[in-house]
């Protein structure tokens, strides 16, 4: 005789959203190292610790109503992350934004919290580029921005990424709409000596979009230069490309 598994009825009473909050949230030091679904973890602890008034989907395994969009890589840092939330009651964004950094590990920092009220454009429409700082040690600063010129002259730039159903092509140079190199100050009679050297660049959203990691693979295929120690990574800022002004303008 066959037994039937049984199964808790849906909740079809969820309260409905009356408010979405969008909230830029940093990933520093250590907690860079964060996998996407660890944060999600922490973060949906944090919304029980911090008492906001979540609105959850129906069905038979509820979830808080959270829109994660655009995550960094895992051991890049960032300076601008963003998700949305949706609430059951009004609240002040301050406040929010102040109780939900308390319930977070330092580390995983909220920045921002703001009302999209009368905003129509949903949020990954607004996040179409990311402006990334690679720090690269021990590097010759003429070195790397003469591979980032000649990187930047290519019409192409292909490089590859493994992923699990196999080896993907991406376009490295295609994504890449500025670059340019900075150098650390040298300490007084050390000119000559390597240094920290910073590439910053900004990166149109592709899909898939393209990692700092593929920027330098491209600086490889192009033009053979490889760091002689692991780069640090982080991004700046996230938003629509503003050519006329050379920067990228956050929503």
């Amino acid at each position: 005789m066959s037994t039937q598994s049984h199964r808790a009825a849906p909740d079809r009473h969820q309260l409905p959203a009356v408010q979405k909050l969008r909230v830029r949230f940093a990933k520093r030091g250590r907690l860079r190292f964060t996998s996407h679904r660890d944060f999600q973890r922490a973060f949906e602890r944090a919304l029980r610790r911090a008492k906001v008034p979540m609105a959850y989907s129906h069905g038979f395994t509820p979830h808080p109503k959270v829109s994660f969009v655009g995550a960094a890589p895992t051991g890049a840092a960032s300076e601008a992350e963003y998700l949305e939330i949706s609430l059951t009651e009004r609240r002040d964004p301050a406040q929010v934004r102040a109780d939900l950094d308390a319930a977070l590990p330092p580390g995983l920092d909220v920045l921002e919290v703001s009302d999209t009220e009368g905003q129509k454009t949903a949020l990954a429409d607004l996040l179409r580029a990311s402006s990334w700082e690679i720090a690269l040690d021990e590097a010759s600063g003429a070195e790397v921005a003469a591979a980032v010129t000649a990187f930047m002259a290519e019409e192409s730039v292909p490089v590859e990424r493994l992923t699990k159903k196999g080896v993907r092509t991406l376009e490295a140079r295609g994504a890449v709409l500025d670059a340019a190199v900075h150098v650390a100050a040298s300490s007084p009679g050390q000119a000559d000596q390597p240094s920290t050297v910073v590439i910053r660049c900004v990166v149109e959203h592709q899909a898939p979009t393209v990692r700092p990691e593929e920027i330098l693979a491209g600086l490889r295929v192009a033009t053979g230069f490889t760091p002689v120690s692991p780069p640090r990574n982080k991004r700046l800022a996230q938003g629509v490309w503003d050519a006329q002004r050379r920067e990228v303008v956050a929503p």
